[in-house]
């Protein structure tokens, strides 16, 4: 037994419009959307009455993806503490390979995402940084140089 690939990251968001803009502005594109409820849903997430609206994205290389839903019912529940720091339990961030950081930084920066530390050069290879997004994901970013 083993597995195959990993297919998708979710991530639940209060508002599905901005999270999807934040995302297509980082340059993912737009696979579907759909509204999702019914008994399946109901047993598979281990709720009762789900009825989500999910928009998927995949990275413009085809092989990453990203679920982001929006819970009508039952109503979604915050985690604590809000806007986390990264060395909280749990998941923290999504990194993605960019080829302009400071354009990908000023993009993002116009739809209210703030820059968590700085932007840093780890040796001659990469320059990184964290910006926190909506519902206060924290998105990686990596400029690969030379």
């Amino acid at each position: 037994m083993s597995i195959q690939r990993m297919d998708h990251v979710g991530v639940v968001v209060g508002d599905l419009e901005a999270a999807v803009a934040f995302f297509l502005d980082l340059g993912m594109e737009l696979e579907g959307r759909a509204p999702i409820e019914g008994q399946w849903v109901d047993r598979v997430s281990g709720l009762e009455g789900v009825r989500v609206d999910v928009a998927m994205l995949r990275t413009p290389d085809g092989h990453g993806r990203l679920e982001l839903t929006t819970f009508h019912s039952p109503e979604a529940v915050s985690a604590a503490p809000q806007n986390a720091p990264g060395n909280t339990l749990g998941l923290r961030s999504i990194m993605f390979a960019v080829d302009d950081i400071d354009a990908t930084i000023a993009a993002l920066q116009s739809r209210g995402a703030e820059l968590v530390g700085d932007v840093v050069q780890y040796q001659d290879s990469y320059r990184l940084c964290y910006v926190r997004g909506p519902e206060g994901i924290i998105v990686a970013l990596a400029e690969q140089l030379g």
